[in-house]
């Protein structure tokens, strides 16, 4: 099963993910391609594969990317081999991506799962970023209007979970894949 989980930048899409693995041995997520800079500590491979421009735009001139888009001044795609891989092993693949990939998935993929992390209001989601301490004023301030323009696309997703209480929204996503794959298995 291919499930896409989305949420506006801050909003706790690794954090949720990172909970569920924790009580699900079923799950796995892919690993997306991107063209920004490593953060500190991300290592590639396990937490991107870090490309330059030109190797990203021959990924997508030779058909290896699922889906891809410019998000705030980088390229971010998913590569096949990686659904590949995981579905392979019988596991659930998550594309944690933002909506204008996920639009392009839910086209190519009408079977895919699609989950959208909604903030509980967009000054907790700015309080979030600024928290991090990962991103200057400036990129934060992007990405806000990118959030504000997203939280917009929620029509599109088959779900959508509050993520204000973190075990409640793990729960709650916990309850769409099971059901997910018992409709799956009738």
């Amino acid at each position: 099963m291919l499930v896409i989980l989305s949420a506006p930048s801050g909003c706790g899409k690794d954090t949720v993910f990172k909970e569920l693995k924790k009580t699900r041995a079923d799950v796995c997520s892919s690993v997306s391609a991107t063209t920004r800079t490593p953060r500190a500590g991300e290592i590639d491979g396990q937490h991107y594969y870090f490309k330059t421009e030109a190797q990203f735009k021959d990924m997508i001139k030779s058909g290896e990317l699922l889906e891809y888009v410019k998000y705030d001044k980088s390229y971010y795609g998913t590569p096949i081999s990686e659904i590949n891989r995981i579905t392979g092993q019988g596991k659930i693949c998550f594309l944690i991506i933002e909506v204008r990939g996920a639009e392009s998935v839910m086209k190519k993929v009408p079977g895919c799962v699609s989950v959208f992390l909604m903030p509980p209001s967009i000054e907790i989601l700015k309080s979030r970023l600024e928290k991090r301490n990962k991103d200057s004023a400036q990129t934060i301030s992007s990405r806000m209007e990118i959030a504000k323009e997203e939280i917009k696309c929620t029509k599109g997703y088959k779900y959508v979970i509050e993520n204000n209480e973190l075990e409640k929204a793990v729960k709650e996503l916990n309850e769409i894949l099971d059901n997910e794959l018992a409709a799956r298995n009738k």
